[in-house]
């Protein structure tokens, strides 16, 4: 490692999804992959990510807080951290206070990352227009800030009216959590940069990331050390890679193509729909490389994109989440001392 290069927390990424044609009991899903965090904090990964989708025939993980407190109590050192939460869909004085207490019961671990959401199915089946879902997660944005802050707050909104509200207890971490704000558009990092502590988000991030700097200038704000979170959608390490490939293929290809038609249906083209696995791989979305291929890989993307936090997928939907551990071990022992 060269004195240029830069320290970069490692982070592993969960949905907790369980589709149909590979499904196990929920409980022994969640269990295995509670018991995999508390593995990798032992051989060094920093962080943890959780997701959030609801009503997903796969179940996907419709509830990132209560995980997060589970993960809270079983951890020591790993940042705790919502990749992201989708905060239109609450009220911000309940994530306020149900985050200071993650925060209390990890210790000043808890960081918040919220995005605006996008699937049609969250919005109707919650009763929540998903036309106002950028507006409401400004107001909550605001309001959860001014509680964390200690303050007694009074907020009359187009979405949430507060009178002499004061959360008690507070969080850990002063003068609060990290809150990150994630999304593909340019609302959304200009959200990140006037309301959030850094900016987070997946695959090519240079355009997002040269706005999200731009951004804090034209607000007077630090951009010549910007907080940004982000990696490869997939990278995962192998000592055969065509081997590996064979096995999780057919897992990344269910998932890219479920978050295609989503997506699709919310009227984005994010992800393509990919026909087979020849596809997939022609996309360059699923990375299966050796150890020494990634550690070129991760310099090539903070080369691009100055990061700190470096995350990824963890467990394609349906995959054993035992049957990862040697991916993670070796990505722990070969790719990221690299970057120590």
């Amino acid at each position: 490692m060269t004195q240029t290069t830069p320290k970069l927390r490692f982070g592993l990424w969960y949905a907790f999804r369980n589709p149909p044609q590979w499904h196990q009991p929920y409980q022994d899903l969640y269990a295995e992959v509670l018991e995999q965090i508390v593995w990798a904090e032992q051989i060094g990964y920093d962080d943890v990510w959780l997701t959030e989708h609801h009503f997903a025939e796969d179940g996907h993980a419709p509830s990132p807080l209560p995980q997060a407190a589970a993960i809270a109590v079983k951890t020591k050192t790993m940042r705790i951290g919502t990749g992201v939460m989708l905060l239109p869909l609450y009220h911000p004085v309940r994530v306020a206070e149900d985050a200071a207490t993650i925060d209390i019961l990890s210790n000043g671990r808890f960081e918040l990352g919220i995005g605006v959401g996008y699937r049609v199915e969250e919005f109707a089946g919650l009763g929540i227009s998903r036309n106002q879902r950028g507006r409401r997660a400004n107001e909550s944005l605001e309001i959860i800030r001014r509680l964390w802050a200690g303050d007694t707050v009074t907020y009359n909104g187009k979405y949430f009216q507060i009178e002499n509200t004061r959360l008690t207890p507070g969080p850990v971490q002063q003068p609060h959590p990290p809150i990150w704000v994630g999304g593909f558009s340019p609302a959304a990092v200009k959200r990140a940069a006037r309301l959030g502590d850094g900016y987070i988000g997946t695959g090519d991030m240079a355009e997002m990331a040269k706005l999200y700097c731009d951004e804090l200038r034209a607000l007077g704000k630090d951009a010549d050390n910007p907080k940004l979170a982000g990696g490869y959608f997939w990278l995962i390490v192998a000592n055969d890679p065509d081997k590996a490939w064979s096995e999780i293929g057919p897992h990344v290809l269910y998932q890219i193509n479920v978050y295609a038609e989503w997506l699709k249906k919310a009227g984005q083209e994010l992800f393509p729909h990919l026909e087979d696995e020849t596809a997939l791989k022609a996309s360059g979305i699923l990375n299966i490389v050796t150890p020494e291929t990634a550690v070129q890989m991760i310099k090539d993307y903070i080369a691009a994109v100055p990061i700190q936090r470096f995350y990824t997928w963890t467990i394609p939907p349906g995959y054993p989440v035992s049957k990862m551990n040697q991916h993670l071990e070796l990505f722990a022992t070969k790719v990221m001392p690299h970057f120590r």
